[in-house]
C-alpha cells in the first residue's frame, strides 16, 4: 500500500507539473502573440499598389503607427493600371477595423533604410469606417522610392569611404607615407629610440646637478639668487606704484602727466606746422615753394647761371678788366708795383708826417 500511494503521489506530482507547462507555455504564446490574443476576431480588406517594394508575408499592418493587424498576403493583381499592379491582403483585428474610416490610405513604410517593409495604414476624417472584405485606397509611395534611392546612394558613398580607407590603412601597413614610414621604418626606429636615450641621459645629467642648466635646477644659491632679485624687482614696482623716482614720478605725478601730455601736443602741432609748410612748399607757396615748384623762377636761374658761365669763360680767357688781370703778367707787376709805392708812401708818412704837412698863413 505505500508504494502504490507513493506511485500515485508521483503520478499527481506529474500531472501538475505538466499542467504547469502548458499553463507557462500559453502564457508565452500569448507574449508572443503581441498581447492581442490567439481568440479575437480578424477581417480580411485589402489594397493596391504600384510596386511590392519587398513586402512580404506577415509584415505587421500599423494605423498611424499602431500594431493593428498584419499583411495575409501579396501577389500579382492582373490589372494593366501601373497604380494596381500588386494586391495586399491585410488581416485586421475587428477591434481596430471599426477605428479605419473609408478615406484612409495604405502606404509602404519602413522603419528605416535597412529594416524590414510593413503596411502604414493614416487615418481618414470619415465617419464611416470600412467594411470587412472592401478595398483600402492607397497613398502615393513615390517619396518611399526616392528614400530608398537617397539610402542607396549614401550607402554607395559610404562603401567608397570604406574602400579609401582600406586603400589608406594597407598603404600604411606597406610602410607608405609618413605614418607608414612611421610604423615599419626601422632607422625611424632606432632614431626615435636614440631620441629616447638622449633624453633619459639629459634627465640623469639634470639629476646629477652637472653643468648650468642642473644648477639652476638643484643650486639652493641660485635659487636663493633669483629669489633675490624677484624681491628686488618686486620693490622696484612697489616704488613705482607709490610714486618713488624718476620713473615713479612720470607714472604717478599728474604734473608731469599734464607736462607731457602737454609736450605731445606741442609736437603735435610742430609736426602739424611741417606738414602745413610742406603743403604749401609743394603747392608753390612761398618765396621757397616758388623756388621748388616756379618754372619762371626756374628759367630766370638757368639764364643767371648761364651769363655767370659766359662772364668766367670771358674772365678766363682774358677779356675785361678781371681778365686781364688773372692772365697779363705785365698788368699784375704793374698792379703790384703800385702797390708797393702806396705802401711805401704809407710807411714814409708814418715815419715823417711834417715832411707832408705844411701850415702856410697869409695876411690879406
Amino acid at each position: 500500500m505505500p508504494q502504490q500511494t507513493k506511485a500515485r503521489w508521483a503520478e499527481l506530482r506529474v500531472g501538475v507539473m505538466a499542467i504547469i507547462a502548458l499553463g507557462l507555455l500559453g502564457y508565452l504564446i500569448f507574449l508572443l502573440s503581441s498581447g492581442h490574443g490567439l481568440f479575437k476576431g480578424k477581417s480580411s480588406i485589402y489594397t493596391f499598389l504600384g510596386d511590392s517594394s519587398d513586402l512580404a508575408e506577415g509584415a505587421p499592418v500599423r494605423l498611424n503607427g499602431i500594431i493593428i493587424g498584419k499583411v495575409s498576403g501579396v501577389r500579382l493583381s492582373g490589372v494593366s493600371d501601373p497604380r494596381r499592379v500588386i494586391r495586399i491582403d491585410l488581416e485586421i483585428e475587428d477591434e481596430y477595423l471599426r477605428s479605419v474610416p473609408v478615406d484612409s490610405q495604405a502606404k509602404i513604410a519602413a522603419g528605416n533604410l535597412l529594416g524590414a517593409k510593413y503596411i502604414n495604414i493614416s487615418k481618414g476624417k470619415s465617419q464611416e469606417t470600412i467594411k470587412p472584405g472592401a478595398e483600402l485606397a492607397s497613398g502615393d509611395t513615390a517619396e518611399l522610392e526616392d528614400l530608398f534611392q537617397q539610402g542607396n546612394s549614401t550607402l554607395s558613398a559610404l562603401q567608397e569611404t570604406i574602400k579609401k580607407v582600406d586603400g589608406i590603412i594597407d598603404s600604411i601597413q606597406v610602410g607608405q607615407g609618413t605614418i607608414g614610414k612611421l610604423l615599419v621604418d626601422e632607422t625611424l626606429y632606432r632614431r626615435f629610440l636614440s631620441i629616447v636615450d638622449e633624453a633619459q641621459k639629459l634627465l640623469v645629467t639634470l639629476d646629477s646637478g652637472k653643468g648650468t642648466l642642473p644648477r639652476l635646477l638643484n643650486d639652493d644659491k641660485l635659487l636663493n639668487d633669483f629669489e633675490a632679485t624677484v624681491t628686488k624687482v618686486n620693490t622696484l614696482i612697489d616704488g613705482i606704484e607709490q610714486g618713488q623716482g624718476t620713473l615713479g614720478k612720470l607714472v604717478k605725478d599728474p604734473a608731469i602727466y599734464d607736462e607731457t601730455r602737454a609736450t605731445i601736443a606741442d609736437v603735435r602741432k610742430t609736426i602739424a606746422e611741417t606738414n602745413r609748410l610742406i603743403g604749401d612748399l609743394n603747392a608753390g607757396k612761398g618765396t621757397v615753394g616758388k623756388l621748388l615748384k616756379s618754372d619762371e623762377l626756374h628759367d630766370q636761374l638757368k639764364a643767371s647761371m648761364a651769363r655767370l658761365d659766359s662772364m668766367l669763360d670771358k674772365v678766363n680767357s682774358g677779356q675785361g678788366t678781371i681778365g686781364q688781370l688773372l692772365v697779363n703778367p705785365s698788368l699784375y707787376e704793374s698792379l703790384d708795383g703800385t702797390t708797393r709805392e702806396v705802401h711805401a708812401l704809407i710807411k714814409d708818412f708814418r715815419a715823417n708826417p711834417k715832411k707832408f704837412l705844411r701850415i702856410k698863413i697869409g695876411l690879406f
